[in-house]
């Protein structure tokens, strides 16, 4: 997968970030001032020696506040405010993409603007999702809550079918499934976390291939 200049990812990636209406970039203000916090006192003191009291009191609010951003400690760590902007990327592709290339394209400008922005938070993130099973569990609900759902939503659009039919759910979970793929080889040692872009893209294409063997 080639990848932009940093700089210039980081660039793009804060105009859509700004596009975004002011009392959303609050929100998504305060969600990583809080998912910040938190992610230190994992790293300094261990997830399940961390409180949801310490991430607030860290944040500077209350517990009450910490669950109306993140309903469960586990989502502090599972989920992050891409999904919107990679739903806006795929819906801009031009019509006559297929669904995977168009998927693919917006991964090729999304990954490298997350990676400029955001390594070493992902790093984190994902090691402490690989060590944590409770957090293991609430990831694929995550997934199943939050990036299928957009996913599923963008491409039925794409193709003029409903988001509820079963080969659009069959598809996105397919995507879904080589994409996982290649998280799994990054859990299992087999890659590195700046090579998972180009392993994600190969297995997208795999896919649209009809996976030959």
């Amino acid at each position: 997968m080639s990848t932009s200049h940093p700089e210039h990812a980081l660039d793009r990636l804060e105009e859509r970030l700004a596009r975004l209406p002011l009392r959303e970039r609050k929100k998504l203000k305060t969600r990583r001032a809080i998912q910040d916090h938190a992610l230190r006192l994992f790293t300094e003191q261990g997830y399940d020696q961390t409180t949801v009291e310490q991430i607030a009191a860290a944040a500077e609010i209350s517990p009450s506040t910490f669950f109306r951003y993140f309903p469960t400690k586990e989502d502090v760590v599972v989920t992050d405010e891409y999904d919107p902007i990679m739903a806006e990327l795929l819906r801009d592709q031009p019509p006559e993409l297929s669904p995977i290339e168009a998927l693919r394209t917006t991964l090729h400008e999304i990954l490298p603007q997350m990676y400029a922005a955001d390594l070493d938070v992902i790093r984190t993130r994902m090691q402490l999702t690989a060590d944590v099973p409770a957090l293991r569990s609430r990831s694929f609900d995550s997934l199943r809550e939050g990036t299928h759902a957009m996913l599923r939503d963008v491409i039925a659009e794409r193709v003029g079918r409903p988001a509820g039919e079963p080969d659009v759910e069959a598809f996105t979970w397919a995507v879904l499934g080589v994409m996982q793929a290649a998280l799994y080889q990054w859990i299992d040692g087999r890659t590195t976390l700046e090579a998972l872009p180009d392993l994600i893209d190969h297995n997208l294409d795999f896919l649209a291939r009809g996976c030959p063997l």
